[in-house]
């Protein structure tokens, strides 16, 4: 119950900064010099979502990164249930993906703006499935879609941003972004997939034309493809002039502005995003520079290329996409962009992993599928295949998803704030167990310390991860599942925990630890208003890192109040699980 009070008043805080943001939203986002303004000239920070895994699925979203991409996926399904249920199994998951429910949650934890991550084909047909070469076929499913999300984003005074995630054919070696089929020309190959491009951003443009709430339009996700040099440079990243893609990017401005003069053109480089060599300067006055940011340390030299692109042609900068990481990479990178006037879109909102505000559960038999998908186990009947993928299904629902109010609160809270909340309601009577894993929300060093709380994959000699065991919540902590339980494990000298508690009566308490060790050395102490509770107690040895025991009790004298004490590792090697108090003095 207390958690829920807790990220009430987080929300309550968010609305407050959110309704702050709505009160200035006024009509027509733009670029102004170096900003994005509304219509009174007011500067506006885009906080958003991409709503990555509805419209298009990529494998790794559902732990299936060896298959790739949707097509595949698809593929795969129809193999152990059929073209029919195939095709059911698609609609469903377009209705129970992302709903109104989705938006009004995330309007309520801050979000002010949505990127919408759009499949081609879901607004018109493959360039070798018109029955006309050259004629485009409207599909009014996508276009629908697109509807109903504007007019969630509308009701909660959220702009929406349409992203070509999956343009015609392809645009780029990166597959599964794009859903691309190699055996296919790419876009870059292919003059019919581009005409195609080109006429679904004009029919975009024509349709939201007069639409305030439709935020910009990003109109080439992330291409990555080496047009000078395509074996060595296969992903554009060191790509010199980018003619194509630059020629495209006009191309598609050019219908844009033929029905449409007031929306933001987002444009992105080469190479993910990034690569702006020979794309500059810009055509348009009402063009905003995209860029991407993973995996990287947050300082003020990782993004000062693109500062630099701002000064230079005098254009807007956003964080197009971002996240995969952990809640201090999360926190960090957010405070540094918005320090810099720049506005974000994290990626994303729901996936099977802890690092997003909502988990999908993997539903029950979905093992089974994907080690026969694998070819590392027989196949399922049509009937267990069934229903597992109807769990899935039910599983995307928002009502069924894990939320992480530990994420939000990074995004939000400990952008503004180092002060720490808790993470439970946690009350010290006549006992307490306390969850280790149930450490305080808030940042790095306030709320507890790690020695490894980021990934920094693309940092050449970084081997850090984050959270080791990927279990329970996004921060540095490591944490892994046992059955329904979870656990701190692979935990380093010096590392500590902080836990806010509230006494209803001082007096004598009782303190002792789960804790499971295959050592000799390991130790613990207690801290709590810079007082020490409890000084290097030994962790003995239980006999294995999974042999679980608590060690002898330790009496210590708590204040009536609200608390909060730090459990030290001064020697670590142990796994721990459990706090318990017990009061003395009855």
């Amino acid at each position: 119950m207390f958690k829920r009070r807790i990220i009430a008043a987080t929300v309550t805080l968010l609305l407050i900064s959110a309704i702050a943001f709505h009160a200035n939203a006024q009509g027509f986002l733009k670029a102004s010099g170096k900003f994005i303004v509304n219509e009174k000239g007011e500067k506006v920070i885009l906080r958003g979502m991409g709503l990555g895994g509805w419209m298009l699925q990529e494998g790794y979203m559902f732990k299936l990164a060896n298959i790739g991409q949707q097509y595949r996926i698809k593929a795969k399904i129809r193999e152990v249930v059929g073209e029919e249920k195939t095709q059911q199994f698609y609609e469903s998951w377009l209705k129970n993906h992302t709903t109104k429910a989705d938006i009004d949650s995330m309007a309520a934890w801050g979000f002010n703006s949505m990127r919408l991550p759009m499949h081609y084909n879901l607004y018109t047909l493959p360039v070798e499935e018109e029955k006309t070469p050259g004629e485009n076929t409207w599909l009014e499913k996508g276009f629908a879609m697109t509807d109903s999300l504007l007019s969630w984003c509308k009701a909660n005074k959220i702009y929406l941003i349409l992203d070509l995630h999956a343009a015609p054919n392809g645009q780029g070696n990166d597959l599964p972004i794009s859903d691309r089929d190699p055996a296919k020309p790419t876009l870059w190959q292919s003059e019919p997939a581009r005409q195609k491009t080109i006429a679904l951003w004009r029919k975009l443009a024509e349709r939201y034309a007069n639409e305030p709430w439709i935020g910009g339009y990003d109109i080439i996700n992330e291409p990555n493809y080496g047009f000078e040099d395509p074996e060595k440079d296969f992903r554009g990243i060191n790509e010199k002039k980018n003619v194509p893609l630059r020629q495209l990017l006009m191309d598609i401005t050019k219908a844009i502005r033929e029905v449409d003069q007031k929306h933001i053109i987002i444009i992105e480089g080469n190479g993910f995003g990034n690569n702006y060599n020979g794309v500059l300067p810009t055509w348009d006055n009402n063009t905003v520079l995209s860029f991407h940011k993973y995996g990287n340390f947050n300082t003020e030299q990782a993004i000062n290329h693109f500062l630099e692109l701002r000064d230079k042609y005098n254009a807007p900068l956003w964080l197009g996409e971002s996240g995969e990481n952990s809640n201090t990479w999360f926190y960090e990178c957010i405070k540094l962009v918005e320090s810099n006037g720049i506005g974000w879109a994290w990626w994303q909102n729901k996936k099977m992993n802890i690092n997003n505000p909502l988990e999908i559960k993997v539903p029950e038999g979905y093992s089974k599928l994907q080690d026969f998908w694998a070819g590392k186990g027989e196949k399922p009947t049509t009937e267990e295949a069934w229903k597992t993928l109807q769990q899935l299904l039910e599983n995307l629902k928002i009502a069924n998803n894990v939320f992480h109010p530990d994420v939000i609160d990074a995004m939000f809270r400990q952008v503004q704030s180092s002060a720490t909340q808790p993470f439970k309601n946690i009350v010290i009577d006549q006992s307490a167990t306390i969850q280790a894993v149930d450490f305080d929300l808030g940042r790095q060093r306030f709320a507890y310390y790690d020695k490894d709380t980021a990934s920094y994959h693309y940092t050449p000699g970084v081997n850090t991860r984050g959270n080791r065991g990927g279990g329970y919540r996004n921060d540095g902590v490591d944490i892994q599942q046992e059955g329904n339980d979870y656990y701190v494990f692979s935990i380093e000298d010096g590392e500590w925990l902080q836990y806010t508690v509230n006494v209803p009566r001082a007096g004598q308490y009782a303190i002792s630890f789960e804790i499971a060790s295959d050592n000799n050395d390991a130790r613990i102490s207690v801290e709590a208003a810079a007082k020490t509770l409890v000084t290097e107690l030994p962790v003995v040895n239980t006999g294995g890192l999974q042999n679980w025991k608590t060690t002898t009790a330790t009496t210590v004298y708590l204040d009536k109040g609200v608390l909060s004490f730090r459990v030290y590792m001064n020697k670590g090697g142990f796994n721990f699980k459990r706090i318990y108090f017990t009061r003395k003095d009855q």
